[in-house]
C-alpha cells in the first residue's frame, strides 16, 4: 500500500461517520472480470473493490502456475482421481450431505478421503445417481492438516489476511478450506463466517454463484421471518411463504470457470453450485476493511442470544456470562476472544510501527504488508477497539487475567495514530 491509497482509505472510513462499509455499498449492475495480472495492482483491488465491498472475477492467468492446477487435474480437465488417492488417500475429510436439509444447511459426517473418491467415481458411473445421496466434501483443512506447498501462492490481493494470522500464531486452527464435490453439489444460501471476505479459485470444474448486496438478505425473508435454504427452488416464488420476495432485487450472477477466482465481498448473502465436477481453493479473511463489519455481527449474534434466554436473566447467576459461553459454541468466537484477536494483530503491528523510519515509509508495493499498509491497519483497530471498550456487555467480561488491560492498548493506538498520521 502506498500512502496515497492509505490517505484515501482513512478518508472513505472517515465519511462513513460510523456507518457499516458493506451498508452503504452500491449494488453493481454485473460482477466485473479482471483478465490481466500485469496491469491490475494491489491498490487496484484496494479501491476499486475491497474497500467498496463489491465482487469480481479474476481470469484463470492469475492462478496458471498454482499447482494443485498441474498435479489435481487431468490433461482432459478432470480431478486426477488417482494422483489425490496417491497423497491423500488416508486423510479423513468432512462431507456433506446435499440432499438433506438441517435447519439451512446439510449434515456433515466424516469418513476417509479415498472412501469419498470410491464414492464419487460410482456417483459419476451412476449417471451422477446414488442412494447416499449428492456427497460434497467441504471445508477440509488441508493446510493445517497436512503440506499444501506448492499447490497454491496466496494472492497478493489477499495478502492482509488478520483471520488466518491470527490462528496461525496460536497454531491451533486455520480459514483455508478445500472444497470437493460432483456435478450437482452445492452450498445453500448463506452469509460467510464472522461476515469475512472470502476468495475461492476453481482448481478445475464450473460453478455457478448467486450474490445478493448486503440487506437484500431481509427482503428474502419467509412468512416466519427466516432466511431461505435454497433461492433455486420453486417454493420461493411462493408469495404466501415469501411475501415481501417482490421487493428483491434479482441476484448478481456469475459463471466462475476452471482457474478463475472469484472474491466474495463481507455480508453479501450467496447460494453457489458446481455445474461440473469441481475442485476448489477457498479462504476467509478479516482485515481492516470489513473489521468494523464483524464487529456489528458480534453484537447482533450475543444479542440474539440474549433474546434466546431472556426468561431466565434475572434468575440465572452469571446470566450475562452464559450468554457468551453459549455466544461462542454457536458462533466460534465470543467478546472476549474478540478482543485478544484485535490485542494479537494490534501488538503484531506495533512492533512493525516501531522499525518505520523516514525512509522506509515508501517501500514498494509487494514488500509484506509494507509501512502504509501496517500505519493503517493501527488506525482501524484503534477505531474498532473503541467502540468495544464502551460497550456495556463487553463491560462485563472479566477482563483482570488479560496482560493488557483493553484501555491502556487503545490509548497506546491512538498515540501511534497520531504520531504516524503525516507519514
Amino acid at each position: 500500500m502506498d500512502r496515497e491509497t492509505r490517505v484515501f482509505a482513512e478518508s472513505y472510513f472517515r465519511g462513513l461517520r460510523g456507518r457499516l462499509p458493506s451498508s452503504v455499498c452500491g449494488t453493481p449492475g454485473r460482477v466485473d472480470f479482471i483478465e490481466r495480472p500485469d496491469s491490475f495492482s494491489y491498490t487496484d483491488f484496494f479501491k476499486g473493490y475491497l474497500l467498496p465491498n463489491v465482487p469480481c472475477v479474476f481470469s484463470s492467468a492469475f492462478t496458471e502456475s498454482w499447482g494443485s492446477r498441474r498435479h489435481w487435474v487431468t490433461p482432459g480437465g478432470k480431478p486426477d482421481f488417482d494422483y489425490l488417492l496417491q497423497n491423500y488417500g488416508d486423510v479423513v475429510v468432512p462431507v456433506a450431505n446435499c440432499g438433506v436439509q438441517e435447519y439451512n444447511s446439510n449434515p456433515k459426517e466424516h469418513m476417509l478421503f479415498r472412501d469419498y473418491i470410491s464414492y464419487w467415481k460410482e456417483f459419476i458411473q451412476g449417471d451422477y445417481s446414488s442412494p447416499q445421496g449428492c456427497l460434497y466434501l467441504k471445508d477440509w483443512h488441508l493446510c493445517r492438516d497436512s503440506s499444501a506447498e506448492g499447490l497454491f501462492t496466496l494472492p497478493v490481493y489477499f495478502s492482509s489476511d488478520w483471520l488466518n494470522e491470527y490462528w496461525d500464531t496460536l497454531d491451533v486452527d486455520d480459514y483455508r478450506f478445500i472444497y470437493m464435490g460432483p456435478t450437482g453439489s452445492w452450498s445453500p444460501f448463506h452469509a460467510d463466517i464472522f461476515r469475512s471476505f472470502s476468495w475461492s479459485v476453481n482448481i478445475c470444474g464450473r460453478k455457478k454463484w448467486f450474490f445478493f448486496p448486503p440487506g437484500q438478505e431481509e427482503a428474502l425473508r419467509d412468512c416466519h421471518g427466516g432466511l431461505p435454504y435454497d433461492v433455486t427452488a420453486p417454493s420461493f416464488l411462493d408469495s404466501h411463504l415469501h411475501p415481501v420476495h417482490e421487493h428483491c432485487s434479482p441476484p448478481l450472477e456469475v459463471m466462475q470457470e476452471a482457474g478463475e477466482m472469484v472474491f466474495v465481498p463481507s455480508g453479501w448473502h450467496h447460494q453457489v453450485h458446481n455445474l461440473e465436477d469441481t475442485i476448489s481453493i477457498n479462504h476467509n479473511w478479516v482485515n481492516g476493511c470489513n473489521l468494523a463489519n464483524m464487529w456489528h455481527f458480534l453484537q447482533q449474534e450475543l444479542c440474539t442470544v440474549q433474546k434466546e434466554i431472556s426468561e431466565w436473566r434475572n434468575t440465572m447467576p452469571d446470566w450475562h456470562h452464559h450468554c457468551q459461553i453459549i455466544m461462542r459454541s454457536c458462533s466460534g468466537i465470543n467478546f472476549e476472544e474478540f478482543y485478544h484477536f484485535l490485542e494479537v494483530i494490534a501488538k503484531r503491528r506495533l512492533l512493525l510501527v516501531k522499525d518505520i523510519g523516514p525512509g522506509e515509509v515508501e517501500r514498494i508495493e509487494g514488500s509484506g504488508l509494507g509501512p502504509q499498509q501496517t500505519i493503517f491497519d493501527i488506525g482501524r483497530i484503534a477505531e474498532v477497539l473503541a467502540s468495544v471498550v464502551v460497550n456495556p456487555d463487553f463491560q462485563r467480561v472479566d477482563t483482570s487475567m488479560f496482560s493488557q488491560r483493553p484501555e491502556d492498548l487503545l490509548q497506546h493506538l491512538e498515540e501511534v495514530v497520531a504520531a504516524t498520521e503525516s507519514l
